[in-house]
């Protein structure tokens, strides 16, 4: 028998919550609605209308469209969500690979402005600044690259937050070996490993990382994937004492908090005010997974499985319930992202 063929089923006998609907209404803060999860063919592949009917059944009160994407594309991403627009707040983005431009800002300021006159509320970055995109001289373009600044500080000057996806698991930077945690996912993903001499370690981009929160304080980040660093709450928590314009979101992260109950308890408590509910859906994805969250934040649940995948997700680890307060609860779900955006 292989291994991905072992599923043993526990005979503990443990109390098993159904959370149908949150304790308080939802904002979700991480959700792709168009090409960056689904490619150009998106506009075929789900109706909004339904889709957003969907998850209002689940207590979702609005979410961040992080598939904005900047000019022709944010035209089209308007398109196909017309008619749902109150449940929208949509994030624009920059195209980065222009870095070479010699009318690189100018295209920055051009393009914020458009898409500030268009209604966008934030900007998305992602992993390939650092892991993908390069630069004319064949390097890599990096996160705390200073070329990028006159995107942070338009996007200050607008008030616009930046959530920031910079890197994967730091398993996904080791080598696929016995010893890996996320050994049998990487088996299935085998494009997802960035362990590769080439690339930046999982170490050298968290130093990117604190370098672009340092040298621009008037710049809002919400650094995603709890702080690019589930693994290591501790060090999050260092993050968000030395840096004040950090945020974080527990998109598809909900798994890592959970293997680590009272640490993650600890963690949320004491940073409530920072932290945004996100879950990476897109709506291809079954609306179902928002329960997995609500069981985890609000219950005190034992060993049971974080993910509606068969094969266990991210990991061969179980769940465990944060049981949070109701005023930490409170802020996750819904109180920081109506601050941030200020909504009534």
């Amino acid at each position: 028998m292989l291994l991905k063929e072992y599923q043993p089923r526990s005979e503990l006998v443990l109390k098993e919550t159904y959370v149908e609907k949150p304790a308080f209404p939802v904002y979700d803060c991480h959700t792709h609605w168009g090409k960056l999860m689904m490619g150009d063919g998106y506009t075929e592949l789900y109706d909004t209308a339904a889709a957003v009917t969907s998850l209002r059944e689940k207590g979702i009160q609005a979410v961040v469209n992080l598939d904005g994407f900047d000019f022709d594309e944010l035209d089209k991403m308007k398109r196909k969500i017309a008619g749902q627009e109150d449940f929208f707040l949509n994030f624009g983005n920059v195209d980065v690979s222009r870095l070479d431009e010699p009318d690189f800002g100018d295209y920055v300021k051009s393009s914020l402005r458009y898409g500030v006159s268009q209604g966008i509320r934030g900007l998305k970055f992602w992993k390939p600044i650092g892991l993908g995109i390069k630069d004319g001289s064949g390097k890599y373009i990096t996160p705390d690259d200073e070329r990028l600044r006159v995107i942070w500080e338009e996007a200050a000057r607008y008030s616009l937050p930046i959530l920031f996806h910079i890197a994967d698991p730091p398993a996904f930077f080791r080598p696929i070996d016995r010893f890996n945690e996320r050994l049998e996912e990487l088996g299935e993903h085998p494009d997802w490993s960035f362990c590769n001499p080439e690339l930046y370690s999982f170490e050298q981009l968290m130093e990117m990382q604190q370098n672009l929160l340092r040298k621009n304080p008037d710049t809002t980040f919400i650094i995603a994937h709890a702080g690019s660093y589930s693994e290591n709450l501790l060090q999050v928590a260092q993050w968000l004492e030395e840096f004040p314009n950090m945020r974080i979101d527990i998109a598809a992260r909900i798994g890592d908090l959970s293997r680590q109950p009272y640490t993650a308890r600890r963690f949320c408590i004491k940073y409530s005010k920072r932290i945004f509910f996100g879950t990476d859906f897109h709506p291809v994805e079954s609306p179902d997974s928002y329960n997995i969250y609500y069981r985890i934040l609000e219950t005190d649940d034992e060993y049971f499985d974080y993910s509606l995948s068969p094969t266990g997700g991210q990991g061969r680890f179980k769940a465990y319930g944060l049981y949070l307060p109701r005023e930490t609860l409170e802020d996750i779900y819904c109180g920081n992202f109506k601050r941030l955006f200020h909504i009534s």
